[in-house]
């Protein structure tokens, strides 16, 4: 098992206070699972989301990272999988400074409609360290092997 930070969390004022906070569901998990905690008119009804429909699903929580880390929001694999439900900015960032309410753009990708349900759970939260760079102008840049080629120029397939 990996290390263990810190993340403090708060609830919206909508928020159903009923549902649980991002979990881990097995001990080597990378992601905790965020669940749709929906505003309370939406919640019976759950998000409809038609083909090619993308929407921001709240989760009812504000989060403050801890500085030096991020928050990514990923797509789980399941959902993707069987309904084509996925996360059209994935990884999405949270950063360290923001306070605001928590929510997830999901997107479906697949070719039926797919309701999400309140307390469905919708993504997962990865916890990751950010190194930030100095950006410097140079007059040219060191040789490589590949050089300047593009996509598909390693080889692989297209």
């Amino acid at each position: 098992m990996g290390s263990r930070i810190g993340v403090r969390l708060c609830w919206t004022d909508t928020a159903d206070r009923s549902l649980p906070l991002p979990t881990y569901q097995t001990a080597g998990a990378a992601g905790a699972d965020l669940v749709a905690n929906l505003d309370p008119l939406d919640r019976e009804a759950g998000i409809l989301l038609v083909p090619g429909a993308r929407a921001l699903v709240p989760t009812g929580l504000r989060v403050a990272v801890p500085e030096g880390y991020e928050l990514q929001l990923r797509p789980r694999s399941g959902l993707a999988l069987k309904h084509g439900i996925t996360l059209p900015n994935s990884p999405g960032t949270i950063d360290s400074d923001y306070r605001g309410p928590l929510g997830v753009i999901v997107m479906n990708a697949g070719q039926e409609s797919f309701t999400i349900a309140h307390g469905m759970r919708i993504a997962q939260a990865v916890l990751a360290p950010v190194v930030m760079a100095d950006f410097d102008l140079a007059t040219d840049l060191d040789d490589t092997a590949r050089g300047q080629g593009g996509f598909g120029s390693t080889g692989g397939i297209a």
